[in-house]
């Protein structure tokens, strides 16, 4: 339920107001860097320790899902990504494993992590990353730079430009502005689909749970359990789409004719 002396209006700004140091542009969302950072720090840091642990034997039920998420990833790269390159499966891995981490704090009660952070001082706190505009935004640009960065490394500096130049109308001088126009425009899309499909179901999820505890007591947990169930879908599926799509972005980058 809504905090006290809080309007609905009030107590929906406050759970959507980040941590934050600093005023526009160069404002840093604390809350965001602390709680993405804990999470791959606990995340990867279990899977380390699993893999130390793993034995030819009978393994453990936490060797047992880290060999899951492992083989499911590595799959799907052998299948999706046609190019040589020995970073493409851990960076896949590491995409889906932090992001699936950062969107699973959604079903989280809306109330528990800042009740706890305000009875320490703490005014404000949103503990889903991709529920950040910021975070769903450096992601996908980092991918960015992976893409460009492989597609200059293959091609080199005149097969890239060849493929900015005369791709997809071909050879014909007079379509070479257009074939800029259509690479601008094919470059620019893929940060801002990657950034925002994340963000947009992330952010809507989080405002639904907050309706949700808007809501009586009594019917806080006839709607929160049935929608949180159906959100671990959601959360797994953005994870696993934003992976698939590094994928795609990066063979495409790494296809040398």
């Amino acid at each position: 339920m809504s905090a006290e002396g809080q309007t609905t209006t009030e107590y929906i700004q406050h759970h959507l107001t980040n941590l934050h140091a600093g005023e526009g542009f160069w404002a840093l969302h604390l809350d965001t860097l602390i709680v993405s950072a804990l999470l791959g720090l606990i995340v990867f840091g279990t899977m380390w320790l699993a893999t130390r642990k793993a034995t030819a034997g009978v393994p453990s039920g936490m060797q047992n899902f880290v060999e899951m998420v492992v083989t499911m990833v590595d799959a799907q790269v052998k299948d999706t990504f046609h190019g040589k390159n020995e970073l493409i499966a851990p960076l896949a891995l590491t995409i889906f494993v932090w992001i699936f981490a950062m969107n699973a704090m959604d079903v989280i009660p809306v109330d528990l992590l800042p009740w706890l952070a305000g009875m320490v001082g703490v005014g404000h706190l949103k503990v889903v990353p991709s529920t950040d505009l910021n975070a769903t935004f450096a992601m996908s640009i980092a991918v960015f730079f992976l893409i460009y960065f492989y597609s200059i490394k293959v091609k080199g500096f005149g097969g890239f430009g060849k493929e900015v130049l005369f791709s997809p109308f071909g050879k014909f001088p007079l379509l070479i502005p257009v074939n800029i126009l259509f690479r601008i425009v094919e470059d620019i899309a893929k940060p801002i689909s990657l950034a925002l499909r994340l963000f947009g179901n992330m952010y809507a999820g989080e405002m639904v749970f907050i309706l949700i505890a808007l809501l009586p007591w009594y019917l806080q947990w006839m709607l929160g359990a049935p929608w949180a169930i159906f959100h671990l879908l959601i959360i797994t599926l953005q994870a696993f789409v934003f992976m698939m799509l590094t994928i795609v972005y990066l063979s495409m980058a790494h296809e040398s004719h």
